[in-house]
């Protein structure tokens, strides 16, 4: 049934005045007449007249007043409609389950559809599904897409449509909300950011890691010619990328270039690594570059900064790499081949004279290595343990978990220091012995998160670190003296070489010298693996010091279940791509994670195997054991999947199940060989 249509609000009010008006002049007659009937009745009449003409005109003039306002109500709603229509931005309007009900012109012209087009919307742009819908939480949501070859960013906003269907009749069930989309063009704002960090300048150095080795057997007419190439090479590089190079010293060279320029150079991986190797006009040794760029800075300045900053990472991992630093981020490339070493111990001397220094400045000495001690990082801790006793300082090594490796090692040790107690403690101990006059010393790590015992590193102002693991992102930053030396087999090498410069009366017992000679011979794979000539002339040192061989033998067996493990896990080793998989048995062992180490060492000596990868379970976590000789940088895998190492040894803890652990090594694989890094 049909309602009569009716005014309301003011204009209502407005309308019926007269009657009210009416009302109180009838009242005004009631009391003439009482005064007077005569002029009560004139007045009357007077009345009479006016109710009668008053009602005339708000019959006649209502139905005209309402046809007014509704035309009024009307053309707004079609100049309103016609708007949106006409609207220059494109608008749509769509149900919460994403169907198309209604769009204007610019929406039509951009998608290409009609007004008939009542599918879902993301049949036109995938990424707007309900996963991104604005809901009655979040009433507001943008998106950025790409449709065609246009950048858009996509405001979507709920809005609800209650008021506007109450009380229609003709519909069952009416929608309550809907969702408005609209489209902002947003290409060309999108190509000026892109210019202008493309555009935006980056700093580098290019530094040679070998000049005075390469150029020692060259004639001397060949020199410059040799010298000369190389610098050719290095400005033919960067000049096809629009960069300038400026040379430093004779073997250092300052690079500008533009953000454009390195994305172009990253996806070539920094082919010039490998270029540069090619030039031989006599030189034994192949030439190889450190590059460092930084990228990202506020400043030309904070460029530079992360330059320099990425060189020394470059250079401590042992050159042959390009590493970029921004101010979040650092990226590796290259790294593939073996350190130089170096035949001078001039280094190691200068350390070793700085470390005296301030251990006689301070009361006490706690040294600690890695989580999981080895057998490389407690004989490094040996070592400096005697050299601490040497000037007469107490002295501490912090070991939380003492593995089945470790652990005649300590037995040796302990006897050999008559079985003195409070030398080994543990981390809560360690929070209570250091102070600020205290040396902290950290060997065969330089990763913070890696050490036993992260807290006592904010304990002391005091910091030292020993390794030899090539330098990543995480570092001990606040570290007094750092001597971290790539090319170095062990720890425990180095740490001979520091005992030897470090006092003329120094004294190791032979139980502790057999400690760091065992550490030695662990790392180098018994003198088969990253032994140069320093590695023998430390050997060497140790045994005058009074190391035996029989006894470090003797300290190596293990037992039945290990032995057994090993086996199992060379049995079950499969072969994939060239490297050795596998994973060893935990079940039954003290320290499955060295077994696991030992089992990669051995699968190395199957012919065709490229690189070994062993996985054991322990304690809830998954320890990846990587091994290879010469044709594979296992630190460069390991280091993609979290963790680090060396160009020959490297590993990564991971959290997950051993299915998903190999998973994840087998897709790191088949990533790295369809980017071309294997």
């Amino acid at each position: 049934m049909n309602k009569k249509a009716d005014l309301k609000g003011p204009l209502r009010l407005y309308m019926r005045w007269p009657f009210y008006l009416t009302i109180l002049l009838v009242g005004m007659c009631v009391a003439v007449y009482l005064a007077n009937s005569t002029a009560g009745i004139v007045a009357a009449l007077f009345v009479l007249v006016y109710a009668v003409i008053a009602g005339a005109l708000y019959l006649r003039n209502r139905s005209a007043i309402y046809k007014e306002m509704v035309s009024f109500a009307t053309q707004y709603g079609q100049i309103q409609k016609t708007l949106l229509r006409d609207l220059a931005i494109p608008y749509a309007l769509i149900g919460t389950d994403g169907k198309l009900i209604w769009m204007n012109q610019e929406f039509m012209s951009v998608t290409g559809k009609n007004r008939r087009y009542n599918r879902s919307i993301n049949t036109i742009f995938p990424e707007l599904n309900r996963g991104v819908f604005p809901s009655v939480e979040v009433p507001d949501v943008s998106v950025d897409l790409q449709y065609g070859e246009a950048d858009y960013r996509v405001e979507m906003k709920l809005i609800s449509v209650d008021y506007a269907l109450e009380g229609q009749e003709l519909i069952e069930e009416a929608i309550d909300r809907m969702i408005a989309v609209y489209l902002f063009d947003t290409t060309e704002i999108n190509r000026c950011i892109r210019e202008n960090r493309e555009q935006r300048m980056v700093a580098g150095l290019v530094y040679i890691d070998n000049y005075d080795e390469a150029l020692e057997n060259v004639e001397d007419v060949r020199t410059s010619l040799l010298v000369a190439l190389i610098e050719r090479k290095i400005n033919k590089y960067f000049n096809a990328y629009d960069g300038i190079v400026r040379k430093l010293e004779k073997d250092r060279f300052f690079v500008v270039m533009q953000e454009k320029a390195l994305e172009q150079i990253r996806e070539n991986k920094f082919d010039l690594l490998q270029d540069i190797k090619t030039v031989n006009i006599g030189n034994e040794m192949a030439i190889t570059l450190s590059i460092s760029i930084g990228s990202g800075g506020n400043t030309y300045m904070d460029c530079m900064e992360y330059a320099r900053s990425a060189m020394d990472l470059a250079l401590a991992r042992g050159g042959d790499q390009a590493v970029v630093k921004t101010k979040d981020q650092i990226t590796y490339y290259g790294g593939k081949t073996q350190q130089v070493e170096k035949s001078t111990r001039v280094k190691a001397r200068v350390k070793a004279q700085a470390f005296r220094e301030i251990v006689e400045t301070k009361d006490k000495v706690v040294v600690m290595g890695h989580k999981m001690t080895d057998v490389d990082s407690f004989g490094a801790a040996v070592g400096i343990y005697r050299a601490a006793k040497t000037l007469n300082k107490r002295a501490h090594i912090v070991v939380n978990d003492v593995t089945t490796s470790v652990r005649p090692m300590l037995d040796v040790f302990l006897e050999a220091n008559n079985s003195e107690q409070g030398i080994v403690i543990n981390s809560s101990q360690a929070k209570e012995v250091v102070d600020r006059n205290t040396v902290v010393v950290v060997v065969d790590t330089n990763r913070p998160s890696y050490t036993e015992c992260e807290d006592i590193l904010r304990m002391t102002p005091t910091v030292v670190v020993f390794d030899h693991h090539r330098r990543g992102s995480e570092i001990i930053s606040h570290a007094v003296l750092s001597y971290i030396e790539p090319n170095a087999s062990s720890a425990c090498e180095m740490v001979a070489e520091i005992l030897q410069y470090f006092a003329d009366n120094i004294r190791l017992k032979g139980g502790e010298a057999d400690c760091i000679y065992a550490g030695m011979i662990i790392d180098t794979d018994n003198f088969l693996t990253k032994t140069g000539v320093r590695t023998f002339e430390a050997a060497a040192f140790l045994r005058r010091c009074g190391a035996d061989v029989t006894r470090v033998r003797k300290l190596f067996r293990s037992d039945m279940a290990e032995y057994k493990a090993k086996a199992e896990t060379v049995r079950h080793a499969e072969v994939y791509r060239g490297f050795a998989l596998s994973v060893c048995p935990s079940k039954g062992l003290t320290s499955p994670t060295i077994v696991g180490a030992q089992a990669a060492n051995e699968l190395l000596d199957i012919r065709g195997v490229r690189a070994s990868i062993v996985l054991t379970e322990y304690n809830g976590k998954i320890y990846v054991s990587a091994r290879s000789i010469d044709e594979v940088n296992v630190q460069v895998i390991m280091e993609k999947m979290g963790g680090g190492g060396h160009l020959n040894m490297a590993g990564v803890q991971l959290e997950c199940s051993l299915d998903e652990a190999m998973k994840q090594v087998r897709e790191m694989l088949d990533s790295m060989f369809a980017e071309g890094d294997l």
